[in-house]
């Protein structure tokens, strides 16, 4: 006899900590599944909650919020509408678990996440517990495997599964974005796929969360590890598919829709798009604001802060002194105009001067040097601080990967700011960035279209211009070499010997792995700013401040 079934994959962006407007969430997306004709939703991992939840999770009341939330799904599930899958966390006999239910006429199946990730951004095993493997899930004839992000990347629960009647996979996730994941996310699945003969259903969420952010790209393969559906990436989105079961042996999956899905700059540039957008909303900012030089750095971000905000939502400010070039004064103007945004001016030059003058007496004796550089790096600060808290603006901070690697920023200075839209892009990735906005453009976006960073914002030699005559080449290598060397020693932790034998100099090799331990107080107190690579600064790269190893020989 022939059993179909048609099961809807729900990609939706959660707000940690905001239940109420999470199950919502869930019962719009279920209300909409219904009119579809779908008999199950699929939520993502901790979709009560939000993800990731972290130290939240050890407060009672957070805890009990939760079981209110989903007994109050068990309750609406009387309706006999579509069941639901949902993740949430909860104590099962006194031990915290990361947890899925399915729920359906007022009745709910649970199992708890297997393996807990402790890598990375990951440290579940601080707050969750681990017990037993979870068993199939009998719904409406069809025999679930259920699991939970992480228990995909490993054999044994897909293999488990199986072993005990699974006859379909269904694998809710919380799986942030970095360059490389779309990849690895399709063929750790493929791999389950071809173990166990069973097809695999794929649910992520998207969205920003801190210095993650959520790119989705759910799926389904079916039992010979086709694509059967594939759910575009960065976007809210209901799918669907049917499958057909045969005798107690699941037989088809229905190709669906096949969506595209963003790659490369793409993928980057909507990471940092989305990021910023639900940084700011979610966090309920007016709007933003930043110091615009004129420089390729600062083009970008305010380009990506009215792609994802909108113009009206974006101040610019210039502020220059008798260093400012009149070319980047006007490159300054030109990103303005190119994006209909708002910009002041305030002249820092009498500021400075006043600074240096009041300086002078302690000062006798001692040669100029970056000091009086960084003064006036501090001096932009602290009006752009001031303009933020006087209109209720997030400041965002247009450092570079590369920069803050080295060290190349001025501390309580361009530094300052709630968010860094270029934290974990590579100066040469902002070049490339750049090059890409100005050519492309996606539904994502709420800027304009066409040109958005001005041609000599890239294309002039890049300087701070805090004084006369100043490259950024004085004082670094060139950014192609300086971001070979980074990219070897930060993602890699390659030997310096082995960077060195790719042709790189030695004195240099070992000068910029110097700069970036020395570096490390610095972005300790940086503002986050959303995670592109496979190692961004925080929880990915853990170097202790006080460090007199660094010479790595």
């Amino acid at each position: 006899m022939k059993n179909t079934l048609k099961i809807s994959l729900c990609q939706l962006n959660f707000h940690v900590g905001n239940l109420k407007n999470n199950l919502e969430n869930i019962l719009v997306a279920r209300e909409e599944v219904k009119k579809q004709g779908g008999n199950l939703c699929v939520f993502s991992e901790l979709s009560i909650t939000g993800y990731p939840p972290e130290d939240l999770v050890l407060r009672k009341t957070f805890i009990q919020s939760a079981e209110k939330a989903v007994e109050k799904l068990i309750d609406i599930s009387k309706d006999n509408g579509p069941a639901m899958i949902v993740g949430y966390p909860r104590y099962n006999n006194d031990k915290l678990m990361n947890s899925a239910a399915l729920i359906y006429k007022g009745k709910i199946s649970i199992i708890d996440k297997f393996h807990l990730p402790n890598y990375g951004v990951f440290d579940e095993e601080r707050v969750f517990n681990t017990d037993r493997m979870p068993g199939p899930i009998l719904f409406e004839g069809i025999r679930i495997g259920l699991m939970i992000c992480e228990d995909m990347w490993y054999p044994d629960v897909a293999e488990t599964l199986q072993e005990s009647g699974a006859q379909i996979l269904i694998v809710i996730n919380g799986s942030p974005f970095d360059q490389n994941k779309e990849d690895e996310r399709l063929s750790v699945a493929v791999s389950r796929v071809i173990e166990t003969n069973l097809p695999l259903i794929y649910v992520n969420q998207i969205g920003g969360q801190d210095e993650l952010v959520f790119d989705g790209g759910s799926f389904a393969l079916d039992a010979t590890s086709k694509l059967c559906l594939q759910s575009s990436s960065w976007k809210n989105e209901i799918n669907t598919i049917e499958i057909i079961c045969n005798n107690n042996s699941l037989i088809d999956i229905t190709p669906s829709i096949i969506n595209k899905i963003s790659i490369g700059l793409e993928s980057k540039y909507n990471a940092m798009v989305l990021g910023l957008r639900d940084y700011v909303n979610k966090n309920k900012f007016k709007g933003v604001l930043l110091g615009l030089s004129g420089g390729i750095d600062s083009a970008l971000a305010v380009a990506i802060a009215v792609d994802a905000l909108g113009s009206d939502k974006v101040r610019g400010i210039r502020m220059p002194s008798k260093y400012s070039s009149d070319g980047s004064l006007k490159d300054a103007e030109e990103s303005g105009k190119l994006l209909d945004i708002k910009i002041d001016t305030i002249n820092i030059e009498k500021i400075n001067e006043t600074y240096l003058g009041d300086l002078k007496d302690v000062f006798t004796g001692l040669d100029k040097d970056t000091t009086e550089e960084n003064i006036q790096s501090r001096i932009r600060g602290v009006i752009l601080m001031a303009i933020s808290n006087k209109f209720g603006e997030m400041l965002i901070s247009t450092g570079n990967k590369s920069e803050i690697s080295v060290g190349y920023t001025t501390i309580y200075g361009d530094m300052n700011g709630g968010f860094c839209a270029l934290k974990d892009a590579y100066k040469t990735d902002v070049y490339n960035l750049s090059k890409w906005r100005n050519e492309n453009y996606n539904d994502l976006f709420l800027g304009p279209r066409g040109m958005a960073i001005p041609l000599n914002s890239i294309h002039k030699e890049p300087s701070a211009e805090l004084d006369f005559n100043q490259r950024d080449q004085d004082s670094l290598p060139d950014y192609k070499v300086l971001d070979e060397i980074l990219i070897k020693i930060i993602e890699e932790e390659a030997p310096l010997e082995s960077i060195i034998s790719m042709g790189h100099d030695s004195k240099l090799v070992h000068k910029i792995y110097k700069l970036l331990l020395l570096s490390e107080y610095k972005r300790r107190q940086s503002a986050p700013g959303v995670k592109l690579t496979a190692r961004s600064f925080g929880k990915e790269r853990r170097y202790p401040i006080t460090n007199a190893f660094l010479n790595d020989t």
